[in-house]
């Protein structure tokens, strides 16, 4: 499915993705501390780790992942320029879905940049 309006989409995901967290409350904390000490800085800054995961992201064909990294990415100071290779490690790593999904994440960042208070 190609998303045209990743904004909207985010707004759709975060509402879905709120009614799972009060639904799960234990599961939704313990996934959020995953991921805060997953993408706190260490020796890979938190822009590099959001890179690796839009590029994980890519590989799995995943929108929300997508949607979520690409607009977390010009907050820790991504550029577009980075953004294109990290889809090219991915099309390396996972072959033609890759490249479609990479397109799809170019896409999200481009929509979400803007609004990303970067």
């Amino acid at each position: 499915m190609a998303i045209s309006d990743w904004t909207a989409f985010v707004d759709q995901t975060d509402a879905r993705m709120a009614e799972v967290r009060k639904s799960m409350p234990d599961v939704a904390k313990g996934f959020g501390a995953l991921a805060a000490a997953a993408t706190k800085p260490g020796a890979l800054d938190a822009k590099t780790k959001e890179l690796i995961a839009l590029a994980i992201g890519i590989t799995a064909r995943c929108d929300g992942c997508l949607a979520y990294h690409a607009r977390a990415a010009p907050r820790h100071g991504a550029r577009r320029e980075e953004i294109l290779e990290v889809i090219g490690v991915a099309v390396y790593m996972g072959g033609g879905p890759s490249m479609i999904y990479g397109a799809e994440a170019l896409a999200a960042f481009d929509g979400l940049a803007e609004t990303s208070g970067a």
